[in-house]
């Protein structure tokens, strides 16, 4: 499958963005209706239309275009369309409509294919019957009886079609309803003529009884209502986990008051600074940071890992998950559109309503598929009448309606999107948001993976990765004194020691005095001893000759920061100190190998330091010290050599590079100028979610092949046998009735195909 390049409208600073539900469509062609209708409104400068999402995201000058315009164009087109406001709670509110709406329709249809099943069975027995029985082919009344059991289903269960077909010709155009509509009508309407004006036929030495079509026109509505039930109810399920994401918000929050009170208020009423208390099993109500308690909290909803993460004062928590043991007091720094998981919501959304490249282009041949399809069953029903075998009439009736009805667009129109719904969806649910359906397509063509270091493979901080006692007394009594030392410090290699002595339970007093040496370390009195901490050279001067120099140097080689300290001008002990690998870190780039991906590290550290964690997670090629503009243009140099490269990162410094590269994947954790430029963002920093997008990208994208394929295939080797090409050589003619099942079939299986992206193992 080749990408279609467009060039994106061009972008103006006064444009809004406006989202619709469109109601009413049924086809590829319905969709192409829909966009030409809302281009035409004066102001609009681009309209991209959702088959499978029912969705309308249009671009337009407010100045120029209003809500009641772009609702009238829909209309005016044969359509419906209600506007979701960008208030939280009115869209709530119209979200809710259309659901109902969308039962409503489902209830409808399914008692109209009760209906026509009903009818259409006997019809077809009937008709048969004179197999079975040769003399009811000859019964008088048999006409009357097909034509009873035929109508209701052709004026009552066939309506939808008619007011599709009447709409679309009253804005000169056609669909997949004038199709149908057309089609049926023909059966229909010569079985008609056949039953109450059987001398016309005889007049010209034909046998009326040859003509009533009753059970093609009844068989076609009912298989075609059954594919229109069995699709509207599979793509009901393609949104699953993002109506899932947002109905995980809390409804209310208990807020701590100034004078000790507390209080349960509505999530609306939440404001920035508020103190929300979460006992166990409450969903957090908004994004903060804790201030007292500790627990554990599930974000498998935001970053799709099941193991719950342990929470303490100081850490952020989001809105959304769920706590599961302990109690905690967070404040309020984000609410409404602004948190996490509000943004997540709609991050998705935009990408599920989004058109990949290849789908602009099966929008351009929908757009006449229809009138091509009419004058291919016309030039079939006339060649038939004039060459075909007696009766010739039913040759020609028989090749009309059977081109009309294979040839509805449904499949091709539902092929991409559905597959883009439900792939953006999976990611969602596993921590994975994928912006837009180019940014798949993207992803699919990626050859080499880049990885900035810090906060990307690394957790971003330093840890105390190995300890040396030197010293008399015990090893946790010299590193209480170390940290305690370090305890009013703000340097990251002090809180690394810090955190070490507090992770073993370790409770480090203030130092009676401190000096800070700046970029030597410090001196300070810890419960009456002295101890200088800091760089070899000043534990050399301050009581420690005899550092072992070779350790030291070990050390360094595998980019770590030694600490030396003395207490009392003894020996204390060595401290390795490094911002280590993710744990998953190691996992991920090898299944990037093992997908027969290139992997590498573009750092700004030494090359000692990158070329070390390079080492121990198996990255092969080290690009060190180069400064930011530099990541952008390794990213350059190695698209130049022919390269489609994917860059992950999360700083500030990132950025140019997510920019540049053909997919910027940003980890969730980071900055937000690095969510804002990548095409994917990884919501939990987990760097297994890299291959995870790569192959759910892989696995969207060949769906869409797939589904594509069989649309194009089913259309282009179903339209001949229809039309009865083959028939003088091999004497094949569809049936009608044949072609109904089939078109049913293949919009079925086009979105049932999308609907395993659900399942597909992306590890």
């Amino acid at each position: 499958m080749t990408a279609i390049a467009e060039s994106p409208p061009t972008a103006h600073p006064e444009d809004e963005r406006r989202d619709l539900v469109v109601t009413g469509m049924t086809c590829a062609s319905c969709v192409a209706s829909v966009e030409d209708a809302l281009r035409g409104v004066s102001g609009v400068r681009s309209a991209d239309v959702n088959l499978a999402t029912e969705r309308a995201r249009v671009d337009l000058d407010p100045a120029r275009a209003d809500d009641a315009a772009l609702v009238r164009a829909v209309e005016r087109a044969g359509y419906g369309a209600l506007v979701l406001s960008t208030d939280r709670a009115e869209r709530a509110a119209t979200e809710e409509r259309e659901r109902e709406a969308r039962l409503r329709y489902l209830r409808a249809l399914r008692r109209r294919l009760l209906v026509s099943a009903a009818l259409a069975i006997p019809t077809m027995l009937l008709s048969m019957a004179d197999l079975v029985v040769p003399s009811l082919g000859q019964a008088a009344w048999r006409a009357y009886a097909l034509f009873a059991l035929a109508t209701p289903v052709q004026l009552w269960a066939a309506l939808p079609f008619y007011r599709g077909a009447l709409s679309a010709a009253r804005h000169g155009r056609t669909d997949m309803n004038t199709l149908v509509a057309v089609g049926t009508t023909a059966a229909y309407g010569v079985s008609v003529f056949a039953t109450f004006i059987p001398s016309a036929f005889v007049a010209l030495g034909l046998e009326p009884r040859m003509f009533l079509y009753y059970d093609t026109a009844t068989v076609i509505v009912a298989l075609i209502l059954v594919g229109r039930y069995l699709e509207a109810r599979a793509r009901a399920r393609t949104s699953d986990e993002v109506r899932a994401l947002a109905a995980l918000g809390a409804k209310t929050a208990r807020v701590r008051r100034p004078g000790g009170g507390e209080e349960d208020v509505p999530i609306e009423r939440l404001a920035i600074g508020d103190v929300v208390i979460v006992r166990p099993g409450e969903t957090v109500a908004s994004d903060g940071l804790v201030l007292a308690g500790s627990s554990a909290v599930d974000e498998s909803m935001v970053t799709g890992e099941s193991m719950p993460v342990e929470k303490g004062p100081g850490d952020p928590v989001t809105g959304g998950t769920l706590n599961r043991t302990g109690s905690f007091r967070f404040r309020v720094t984000k609410i409404g559109a602004d948190t996490l998981l509000a943004q997540i919501v709609r991050m998705v959304e935009e990408a599920q309503g989004s058109k990949a490249p290849i789908q602009r282009l099966v929008d351009r041949v929908a757009a006449v598929f229809v009138p091509i399809v009419f004058v291919v069953a016309f030039a079939s029903a006339i060649v038939w009448a004039i060459v075909g075998p007696q009766p010739s009439l039913g040759f020609a009736i028989t090749a009309f309606v059977a081109v009309l009805i294979i040839a509805c667009p449904c499949a091709l129109g539902l092929a991409t999107p559905t597959a883009i719904l439900v792939g953006t969806g999976r990611g969602a649910a596993r921590g994975i948001l994928i912006k837009s359906a180019e940014a798949l397509e993207r992803a699919r063509t990626i050859d080499l993976v880049a990885f900035d270091k810090t906060g990307t493979l690394t957790v971003g901080r330093p840890q105390v990765v190995e300890y040396l006692n030197c010293a008399e007394i015990g090893e946790d009594e010299v590193l209480r004194l170390f940290a305690g030392a370090e305890l009013r410090s703000e340097h990251p290699l002090a809180t690394a020691v810090v955190e070490a002595a507090t992770a073993k339970g370790l409770e480090p007093n203030e130092p009676a005095s401190l000096e800070a040496l700046p970029g030597q370390g410090v001196h300070a009195v810890v419960d009456g001893r002295d101890v200088w901490i800091g760089s070899p050279d000043l534990a050399r001067a301050h009581g420690f000759a005899d550092l072992g120099d070779g350790l030291i140097a070990h050390h360094q080689q595998q980019g770590r920061t030694v600490l030396v300290g003395t207490i009392d001008g003894k020996p204390g002990g060595i401290v390795a100190v490094a911002d280590v690998a993710k744990a998953a870190a190691r996992e991920a780039i090898a299944e990037l190998e093992r997908m027969g991906l290139r992997t590498m590290l573009v750092s700004g550290d030494a090359p000692r330091t990158a070329e070390a964690i390079a080492r121990e997670l198996g990255i092969r090629e080290v690009r060190a010290g180069v400064r930011p503009n530099q990541k952008a243009e390794i990213v350059s140099e190695l698209q130049r050599a022919g390269h489609r490269v994917a860059m992950v990162g999360d700083g500030v410094n990132d950025a140019p590079a997510l920019a540049r590269a053909d997919l910027g994947i940003a980890i969730g954790s980071g900055t937000d100028v690095a969510i804002a430029t990548a095409d994917i963002v990884l919501v939990g920093g987990d760097p297994r979610g890299v291959p995870r997008a790569l192959k759910l990208a892989r696995r969207t994208v060949a769906t869409i092949r797939q589904n594509l394929f069989w649309a194009f295939f089913y259309n282009v080797a179903l339209i001949p046998l229809a039309a009865g090409i083959f028939y003088p050589v091999t004497g094949w003619l569809l049936s009608p009735i044949l072609a109904a099942a089939a078109m049913a079939i293949s919009s079925v299986t086009v979105v049932t195909n999308s609907l395993r992206l659900r399942t597909a193992d992306i590890g």
